[in-house]
């Protein structure tokens, strides 16, 4: 694998241009080396993609986005994770695929893209089929998306903010919204909306885009906007998950509104303007307690105590 992207990268809209292969780190804190945080079965992701065997779903290490209430933050703020080499990658992911997961989702892979294109590369041509899965922040250059789009099946991009001060005070960058709106609609026109209903009644999805967006608490106005934009540029027909898992973090002391939970009331809100714009396919998550098993811990072998459970319709 040529490790040439990594020596003065610019894998992300950040464009830190340090040089990896030597060990420096930019804004995502990786270096050249791959880490990985996870690799499991997961079945708290919506039901087409994960179906009832699985999404086989791997967390990197290290973050370009920056949200400071990352519900991963033992990833993207604590480093957890251990290194793997490219034969190491291709075994585990391979161990997974054996097990009847029904496709391979990378989790935030931006940052450490070259090792995710070797990857499909080999499991492609050793016969495997399943779908690839890019489920990323929606923070990324429009010519970065037209790359992915060659070798991933299935794009799974964030819209989250349309308010440029929330995304400045989450991200430090004010320009999210123009950039994440550029790369979905890159998406959307190379791989179309993803090829089944969110209800899981037509199987799982082989291709496609769905947009997810996080209902912050105390931030409604900024869901009302995303939800706007997003009817404005693609139409309703376009695949929405609208979740509402927040949950704060340590992170979030001292951050106002983002110190406590989603409340029904403000998550209600939100879905009113879903149905009033006339979303047609669109999954709603509903509001569950930390309890729930959703909460992940890295420490875990498996991080989600419910990945069992699906994610319904209220």
């Amino acid at each position: 694998m040529s490790l040439s992207l990594y020596s003065a990268c610019t894998l992300c809209p950040r464009k830190c241009r340090v040089d990896r292969v030597n060990g420096k780190t930019g804004f995502c804190g990786e270096t050249a080396h791959l880490r990985i945080g996870s690799i499991v079965a997961h079945f708290g992701e919506e039901p087409p993609i994960s179906g009832t065997k699985g999404s086989g779903t791997v967390f990197f290490t290290g973050c370009s986005t920056g949200c400071f209430f990352c519900q991963n933050h033992q990833l993207s703020k604590k480093g957890h994770g251990d290194v793997f080499t490219d034969e190491s990658f291709c075994a585990a992911v391979e161990a997974l695929l054996a097990t009847g997961v029904h496709n391979v989702n990378f989790v935030t892979p931006d940052h450490f893209w070259p090792h995710v294109s070797l990857l499909i590369d080999t499991l492609r041509r050793s016969g495997v089929r399943k779908p690839f899965i890019m489920n990323s922040s929606g923070f990324h250059d429009r010519e970065q998306v037209a790359d992915w789009a060659g070798k991933v099946d299935i794009f799974l991009p964030d819209f989250k903010y349309a308010d440029s001060e929330l995304s400045k005070l989450c991200t430090g960058r004010s320009d999210y919204c123009e950039l994440a709106l550029d790369a979905i609609s890159e998406m959307v026109d190379l791989a179309g909306f993803l090829d089944v209903r969110l209800d899981g009644r037509e199987g799982t999805a082989s291709s496609g885009v769905l947009v997810r967006h996080l209902v912050l608490p105390g931030y409604i106005d900024n869901s009302l906007k995303v939800l706007n934009l997003l009817s404005e540029r693609f139409g309703t027909m376009l695949p929405i998950s609208v979740m509402s898992q927040y949950r704060p973090t340590a992170y979030c002391e001292g951050k106002g509104t983002f110190e406590r939970a989603l409340s029904q009331v403000e998550y209600d809100t939100v879905a009113e303007e879903v149905y009033r714009l006339g979303f047609s396919n669109v999954l709603f998550q509903p509001i569950v307690d930390e309890e729930s098993g959703f909460t992940p811990d890295f420490n875990r072998k498996d991080p989600f105590l419910g990945n069992k459970k699906n994610l319904t319709e209220p």
